[in-house]
């Protein structure tokens, strides 16, 4: 078996990263848990899966460049992907969930306005 010697310097960063990655992707996921509503929910799940996906994609170039010995660019691709594709779905989402508020608070049973006009009306 080879075995590769890792600067301490690199092995340092690259676990910092990779600690505070799973921190804030731990962070996101009780934002799931405990935000009260799908827009707060998105808006805590996005932030925090977003910065830790980018904390353990720093700490993925960080290795593989000190291993390779040169700058390895194949995580920026990830990276510029992830940044890309996560707001964008995010986006989608929230406008689902707008659309079906809407579509909600249109609806009037018996006189009585609907849980999505009531949120509505109390964030306001």
């Amino acid at each position: 078996m080879m075995t590769v010697d890792i600067p301490v310097w690199a092995d340092v960063l690259a676990s910092l990263l990779l600690v505070s990655g799973g921190l804030l992707a731990l962070t996101s996921a009780f934002g799931l848990l405990r935000l009260p509503d799908l827009f707060t929910r998105m808006h805590g799940s996005t932030i925090g899966n977003t910065f830790g996906l980018g904390c353990v994609l720093l700490a993925s170039i960080v290795i593989a460049s000190v291993l390779a010995q040169r700058f390895v660019f194949q995580e920026l691709l990830i990276s510029l992907f992830v940044v890309t594709t996560s707001p964008v779905t995010s986006i989608l989402l929230i406008r689902a969930g707008m659309y079906r508020d809407r579509r909600d608070a249109s609806k009037m049973t018996m006189g009585q306005p609907s849980e999505g006009l009531k949120q509505i009306q109390r964030t306001q």
